[in-house]
């Protein structure tokens, strides 16, 4: 079995919805970056030790928030020595419009997995494209480089749609059996 951690930060509860969805498919860790943009000492020690790492952030103004780019440029520790090279890595982002930008909070965690020499998994999984598709249908917002979820701005972490959750949980599942492969 391979051993995943999901390093995430979550400013209104969404994003971190959609992280304990994906954990869940994982079987995952949860490394939670505090409004501060720090993780505890421990968790340095919970991603170096894991085989995947799968990054999570809001998209704030086109981007990850800046408490996760904090942590992200924290972590140029194992970027020098090298750490994480060829560990899998995958990411997951949450936004309040339908696009949002949310593909370059994704692009944004494809170049720091590219920098820290890892392998990216997307999600696997078809886009629910059809005229007979509905919101809570997996993969809804349709990316395939990572999971994308949509909250509207006036809504709170528990009304967020089960087919976004569903989608994160298939994905934690994917990276999990991705990472398990490679390891073998």
């Amino acid at each position: 079995m391979a051993k995943v951690a999901v390093v995430f930060h979550s400013g209104y509860g969404h994003t971190l919805r959609l992280a304990q969805a994906v954990a869940e498919g994982a079987g995952a860790d949860l490394v939670a970056v505090d409004a501060d943009g720090n993780v505890p000492e421990a968790a340095w020690e919970t991603l170096n030790a894991a085989d995947a790492i799968i990054m999570g952030s809001p998209t704030y103004m086109g981007t990850v928030s800046w408490q996760f780019k904090k942590f992200a440029d924290a972590s140029s520790k194992q970027w020098f020595s090298q750490a994480w090279k060829d560990k899998v890595f995958a990411g997951f982002t949450n936004s309040a419009t339908m696009n949002g930008d949310k593909h370059s909070t994704l692009h944004y965690l494809f170049t720091l997995a590219m920098q820290h020499s890892g392998i990216w998994v997307g999600t696997g999984l078809m886009p629910s494209n059809s005229k007979a598709a509905k919101r809570d249908d997996v993969n809804y917002v349709g990316s395939f480089a990572g999971a994308m979820a949509q909250s509207p701005s006036d809504s709170s972490a528990d009304e967020m749609s089960a087919g976004d959750l569903e989608t994160g949980r298939l994905f934690g599942k994917r990276v999990t059996e991705v990472a398990a492969r490679l390891k073998a």
